[in-house]
């Protein structure tokens, strides 16, 4: 993996880069082997950190003991399969010894996206009478600190936090309520690798060669190219004008802010004199000026293609997981017909980075909005045939038509968990909604046919409801539908040879059709174009 300095030239950064080969001339692991980790069961685990030049490490675990010559300074060892306990104590040793305390070993599961996954426990509809129950001390959760670069890094910040009603409030809430499905259904430790920034899209989270793979996403690949070939001469003006914010935000604070707020405060004292005194309020004063604007940051931001891959997933790769999570899409919505292509990109970049095959992927399909069109949860469901080994969290009846951020995040967890312990651990459940198969055209109705069906189709809380028809014409109606048996039977008034069926077609879907299970069907047209 390239290293995040090896672009620059600049005689600054070379001293830079000596200092921190310093820091680095003890032995000294990732700091996701750090105290708390929870480690893959059953695959090998991958182990790395820095060392001097030549330096030997030796890693022990248990009864296992494996060495290794640093090169470039860096070193590896792959510690066999593990089986699910601890906790264990793992040493590191080559110069010096680092020792870490109290490590699992259960299933690792990486929690990504945008803010729908970032947001937090405290934050949920549940977190009253869910706090009090979250002492799950074989929960830990390894949240990444948050980072855009230009080139892939191989460090992370962060740290391992057992999971106790004290600290659960900052854990990632669908990343909580889907581990305590699994701790509750397993009962082995279960790490969760929360790596997500609001507002961000999928290019973000994908790397250069991924994003080089598809025609259609060759601009995002350009895009990267150029702030790489940039980056030397961005890097170095960047002191410069780094100084030059500095002088003229010290001159502001001085003539323009530290004024103000002495203006501020003498108004609230007059402001207050006058209202005991019943007297008229003075005129407030006429708010400060901005202060001036910072440098741009030389790495990008997180909304540019791959800076988000580069620094908040490339650090954490190889480490071994079972699979990964996603809840992201709304920051992609105004070009979902181009995500039809990029969400299974990002999916293919990721298990080519990480070299564990096709591990699962399990996704959240965007909750219903006023400004989140159907055509963003199209492009989620399309990728269900496109990569394998994915499933798909409907959210239909958990979302809220003015809040980008549903509270409701419990079901949310559960469904991904209900995917896990159907497709990776296998337990004999419907983990799915009713997912849009075949439509067959009989005189003036159309027969839908779908999968995951469960134990059957049902109208929850009334007649059936969110179905359109068109004929010829393109023209969609509001349509009546009923379940007959596993099929569902839909017809409008004044169309008498339709075409085409939609379902929950709408930025904010009124839907209610649901399996037997309780999950709700995801919203589709047959009319794909």
């Amino acid at each position: 993996m390239k290293s995040p300095f090896a672009s620059i030239t600049t005689a600054s950064l070379v001293i830079a880069v000596g200092f921190f080969g310093s820091l680095h001339a003890a032995v000294k692991p990732n700091p996701l082997f750090s105290e708390g980790a929870v480690l893959q069961r059953g695959q090998p685990v991958p182990v790395w950190g820095t060392a001097n030049e030549g330096e030997k490490v030796t890693v022990v675990l248990d009864k296992q003991k494996l060495s290794t010559t640093a090169r470039n300074g860096t070193w590896r060892v792959d510690l066999q399969p593990l089986t699910a306990g601890g906790p264990f104590t793992m040493t590191v040793s080559g110069e010096n010894t680092v020792t870490v305390n109290n490590l699992l070993v259960g299933e690792v599961w990486v929690c990504s996206g945008q803010s729908n996954m970032a947001f937090p426990f405290a934050r949920t509809a549940t977190v009253k009478e869910e706090t009090p129950k979250a002492t799950f001390p074989k929960i830990h959760m390894f949240t990444v600190k948050k980072k855009v670069a230009v080139n892939p890094q191989t460090t992370v910040e962060g740290t391992w936090v057992e999971c106790s009603p004290q600290t659960v409030g900052g854990f990632s809430a669908v990343g909580y309520f889907f581990a305590r499905e699994l701790y509750q259904k397993l009962g082995v430790p279960v790490g969760m690798i929360h790596t997500s920034w609001g507002g961000t899209p999928a290019q973000a989270w994908t790397s250069i060669q991924g994003l080089g793979t598809d025609p259609e996403l060759k601009e995002y690949a350009d895009a990267a190219k150029q702030t790489l070939g940039n980056y030397p001469a961005a890097i170095a003006a960047y002191q410069a004008k780094l100084d030059a914010f500095k002088v003229a935000k010290t001159a502001w604070d001085l003539s323009v802010a530290k004024p103000a707020q002495e203006a501020l405060k003498a108004w609230n004292e007059a402001t207050a004199k006058a209202k005991q005194d019943g007297q008229a309020l003075p005129p407030k004063p006429a708010p400060a000026v901005r202060a001036p604007t910072a440098p741009a940051n030389p790495e990008g931001n997180q909304s540019q293609p791959t800076t988000l891959y580069n620094g908040m997933l490339a650090p954490i790769i190889p480490y071994g997981i079972k699979g990964v999570i996603w809840y992201q899409g709304e920051s992609n919505a105004p070009q979902s017909r181009q995500y039809r292509t990029l969400f299974p990109t990002m999916i293919a970049d990721w298990r080519a980075q990480w070299k564990q095959r096709d591990f699962p992927f399990f996704f959240v399909q965007i909750a219903p909005f006023n400004r989140q069109p159907p055509e963003i949860r199209e492009a989620q469901l399309l990728t269900l045939a496109k990569s394998k080994n994915t499933a798909m969290a409907v959210t239909t009846d958990v979302g809220k038509a003015t809040d980008i951020h549903p509270t409701q995040k419990e079901p949310v967890g559960q469904r991904l968990a209900l995917a896990a312990r159907a497709l990776v651990y296998g337990e004999k459940i419907e983990y799915s909604g009713p997912l849009y198969q075949a439509m067959k055209v009989t005189g003036d109705q159309i027969s839908i046919s779908f999968t995951h069906t469960g134990g059957g189709l049902v109208a929850k809380d009334g007649e059936l409801k969110g179905f359109t028809l068109a004929g010829a014409d393109g023209k969609f109606v509001p349509a009546k539908a009923e379940i007959k048996g596993s099929n569902i039977i839909v017809s409008a008034a004044g169309v008498t040879a339709p075409k085409a069926v939609r379902f929950g077609w709408a930025n904010t879907p009124d839907v209610n059709l649901f399996n037997k299970e309780g999950l709700p069907a995801s919203p589709f047209r047959s009319d794909v174009d």
